[in-house]
């Protein structure tokens, strides 16, 4: 049973890394949590657009606003992952350390939570991805599943939705104030920004231009 599961799973991961995501364990979690609280208006969008037909800057701007590192780091921060133990341990609030690749991995393969369970599935198909995907898929997927909003997902659902336009034409602007609502994309909005989701749209903007923009990825 437990090697099955595993030779499944490498399987899948495998298979993504050469097609376009349908749905994600956290698209299916919220659905579902749509149809039990009987939601009836309730709509889940999401269209898979490959990298090539999205705009520059979104890439960069996720990566500015989400994990900096990510070209270079295999899967983990660990210095990230460390100092946020060190602040839990002085008495601040814990703060979340994860990569973009674990972040895929867990919106694509799970679902909300932090038991110990799932972090460890997290970490195994973090490993996986890393291993079998380079990082222009992992990132490609990644904008393809990240939540927006409530019931938006992905790069083409927000650009549509948001700005009206397709994901190849998104300013560095409207990139960022994408990627300033990830924290929490049900309640910070795109739309509608708050002082905070402008300010850090702002910071976001400033960040990318001193990574050197698009070309700091090395994907293109």
């Amino acid at each position: 049973m437990a090697l099955a599961w595993l030779a499944g799973s490498i399987a899948l991961v495998l298979l993504l890394r050469f097609v376009p995501v349908p749905y994600s364990g956290f698209m299916a979690e919220r659905q579902l949590a749509a149809w039990t609280a009987g939601e009836d208006n309730f709509r889940l969008r999401q269209r898979w657009v490959p990298l090539a037909q999205v705009s520059r800057e979104l890439p960069i701007a996720l990566v500015a606003a989400e994990d900096q590192k990510f070209p270079r780091h295999h899967g983990f921060d660990v210095e990230a992952i460390r100092e946020a133990i060190e602040d839990a341990e002085d008495g601040e609030r814990l703060r979340g350390a994860s990569t973009i690749s674990q972040q895929t991995a867990k919106n694509l393969f799970l679902w909300n939570g932090r038991s110990f369970v799932r972090k460890g599935l997290e970490a195994y198909f973090t490993v996986l991805i890393e291993l079998c995907w380079p990082k222009r898929r992992i990132l490609e997927v990644y904008m393809n599943v990240a939540e927006f909003g409530d019931g938006v997902y992905g790069a083409a659902a927000a650009s549509q939705v948001y700005f009206r336009k397709t994901p190849g034409a998104l300013t560095a602007r409207e990139a960022a104030l994408l990627a300033a609502v990830l924290p929490n994309p049900r309640r910070l909005r795109v739309d509608k920004p708050s002082a905070y989701v402008q300010r850090r749209a702002v910071w976001i903007e400033r960040q990318t231009r001193q990574l050197g923009g698009p070309g700091y990825l090395g994907i293109y």
